[in-house]
């Protein structure tokens, strides 16, 4: 029995059996690289599900990291600590908004601005409480965020949901146009469905959204969890359509591997108060000492700007594995967030070969896989992944 394999016998022995993961042990990981517990080489091309922005073990990440464990964790938020006001500020004045408040995940954010939604709507729209989502859009594992994400397949076993939620077409403004009552207090979107598949709007949809948004009082919401930080060319996500959110959630790509989440809103829109919401570990002194020096790199560097032409780059080497493999009947993406389909639901065999080949991939739908890769990886290294996944794809 190989040290994988003895890993994950003792995985199949004590963890909860709730993920149904690669067979692949990763024990370290530098840059767009990891090697599991065989010493085996893999491009990663996961990062952490969209969350290692800047690549395994970033040395400015690292050195944040070692120097704030020596000097202080863990206050909670009775306290004023000086990295979480020094990332809130670096937050603000380098977006559209006015405040920020971190908790420990993307579900945490998205939770945070669901109570916002409902305060506002209290306050401002008559008691209106019903946000409004769109099916295959993903928000989290919450209970809550289970109910506002329009997925069946992930709400089926914990019915009944918490009301609140009415769900319509993603890139379909009327639909939301005729979703909206008098109950409603929000619309909540994704600029870009990740885990629904990489859809991508049309250019003027959020647009659209904003301007019913504004006519009938409604806060618009933006979860970017998954595409703020970089991912999809800028550093947030709504900079790619031209509007500005009244709220936004991030996690992911914002802590470089440590867990963290936020939601920030405008100051207009900012409902809640002394009392209303709160977290132990949230804007953690650890967490937010990574976060800030991370992201300073990131919007120093220009990171976003990178990803970018590293995205271009890498859905023309798509392009050319489409023109390949008959099999293979879309590309699509923005930025470095990009997804293949293909004609039948052979997602699992693509894995299984891929993890052969050393390239580690996000299968996320039955017939589609997701690229999601660090925005610092190289132009080389993405041809020499999309050459390990071809060696992938020709065995199918």
């Amino acid at each position: 029995m190989s040290k994988s394999e003895e890993w994950i016998a003792l995985e199949q022995k004590y963890y909860a059996q709730t993920v149904r993961r690669q067979p692949v042990v990763i024990v370290r990981g530098q840059g767009s690289r990891v090697w599991d517990a065989d010493g085996k080489e893999y491009l990663d091309f996961v990062a952490g599900w969209a969350v290692d922005n800047l690549g395994h073990s970033h040395p400015v990440v690292t050195q944040a990291i070692v120097e704030q464990a020596a000097t202080l964790l863990q206050t909670s938020n009775q306290f004023y600590t000086v990295p979480q006001i020094m990332l809130a500020q670096l937050l603000i004045e380098n977006s559209c908004m006015d405040r920020v408040f971190f908790g420990n995940s993307g579900a945490e954010a998205n939770e945070g601005a669901l109570k916002l939604a409902r305060r506002y709507g209290k306050l401002h729209r008559n008691g209106a409480f019903e946000v409004i989502t769109a099916f295959n859009s993903f928000h989290g594992r919450t209970l809550a965020n289970v109910a506002a994400t329009g997925q069946p397949h992930y709400q089926e076993g914990f019915v009944p949901l918490l009301p609140g939620f009415v769900h319509v077409e993603f890139n379909d403004v009327e639909a939301i146009m005729n979703a909206t009552t008098d109950k409603t207090a929000a619309v909540l979107l994704e600029p870009v469905q990740g885990e629904g598949g990489v859809v991508i709007p049309d250019e003027d949809y959020l647009k659209r959204v904003r301007a019913w948004c504004d006519q009938q009082g409604l806060l618009l919401m933006l979860d970017e969890v998954q595409t703020g930080m970089g991912r999809l060319g800028s550093l947030f996500g709504y900079q790619e359509y031209g509007v500005e959110p009244d709220v936004m959630t991030l996690a992911k790509g914002l802590g470089y591997g440590v867990p963290i989440g936020a939601f920030l809103s405008k100051q207009a829109s900012m409902a809640l108060t002394f009392g209303d919401h709160g977290s132990t570990f949230g804007g953690n002194a650890l967490t937010t000492a990574a976060a800030y020096a991370g992201t300073k790199f990131l919007i120093e560097n220009n990171i976003p700007d990178h990803a970018r032409q590293m995205g271009e780059h890498l859905l023309m080497r798509l392009n050319e594995l489409k023109s390949r493999f008959s099999f293979l009947t879309g590309v699509r993406g923005k930025g470095l967030l990009a997804a293949i389909e293909f004609e039948s639901n052979i997602t699992p065999q693509v894995l299984t070969h891929a993890n052969q080949a050393g390239i580690l991939l996000n299968g996320v739908r039955p017939n589609a896989i997701r690229f999601m890769p660090p925005l610092t990886i190289t132009a080389a290294e993405i041809d020499e992944g999309l050459g390990r996944l071809a060696q992938a794809l020709g065995k199918i």
